[in-house]
């Protein structure tokens, strides 16, 4: 199974991506973690996209596509992956799908996580990170025993300045003029499977499983027509 998953920030890609990842026992692969992974090894790639990030710049499209091709062809990904957080603009999707096809590994689908924009405000703006461990709460879903406490350590709990309302909803314009014509361009290949991602964790999962199991299902094979003897 190879998957893409797109949403807008505050749908819980993330989330779903670890959940589907397991089920399917493939890697879940964001660009964040092949970054890491390469500037930790000084890779000749990672040490191209740490010279753009230590001078604030963005990392330009042929890097990461090139750091992308490199993790695609790692020996876990035989049976498959999930790339969560990549592409994120209309050109670097067509270079995943040339890069893909000169691979021999097309996508079997998108998956849309689909969430309205006052839910997304409310999962982002009500996060708080301690300061201490990094523990994650939330006001709403996982709120702590004490308000501005950590359950975990006893630090102080804050909220970052890009989970402010108003700075999420910045967000949420970035991605429809950036990375919402993602749907439109795979819905016209065919690939895109959109799910409702409000609700419990767990049945989110559900949906997406169920939406990637129908990909997945072969379609059956027309009747034979009926010969007259």
């Amino acid at each position: 199974m190879r998957v893409v998953l797109v949403g807008a920030p505050g749908a819980g890609k993330g989330t779903q991506a670890k959940f589907i990842a397991k089920h399917y026992t493939i890697p879940s692969i964001s660009t964040g973690d092949i970054f890491r992974a390469n500037i930790a090894a000084e890779t000749d790639l990672g040490l191209a996209a740490k010279r753009y990030m230590d001078d604030g710049g963005l990392v330009p499209d042929e890097v990461t596509i090139d750091i992308v091709r490199d993790r695609l062809q790692q020996p876990d990904t035989h049976d498959g992956f999930l790339l969560d957080g990549f592409p994120r603009t209309l050109p670097q999707a067509k270079a995943l799908q040339k890069m893909l096809l000169e691979l021999g590994t097309p996508l079997d689908t998108v998956l849309e996580m689909v969430v309205e924009p006052d839910e997304a405000v409310r999962r982002i703006s009500g996060r708080r990170i301690c300061r201490t461990c990094g523990h994650v709460a939330h006001v709403d879903f996982d709120p702590p025993r004490l308000e501005g406490v950590c359950d975990v350590c006893g630090g102080e709990l804050f909220q970052r300045d890009d989970d402010l309302p108003d700075t999420v909803r910045t967000r949420l314009e970035v991605y429809n003029r950036d990375t919402a014509p993602l749907v439109g361009f795979y819905a016209e290949l065919g690939l895109l499977v959109p799910i409702q991602a409000e609700g419990p964790v767990e049945e989110i999962t559900d949906r997406a499983i169920a939406a990637l199991e129908s990909v997945k299902a072969p379609m059956p094979a027309p009747a034979s027509p009926a010969t007259s003897g």
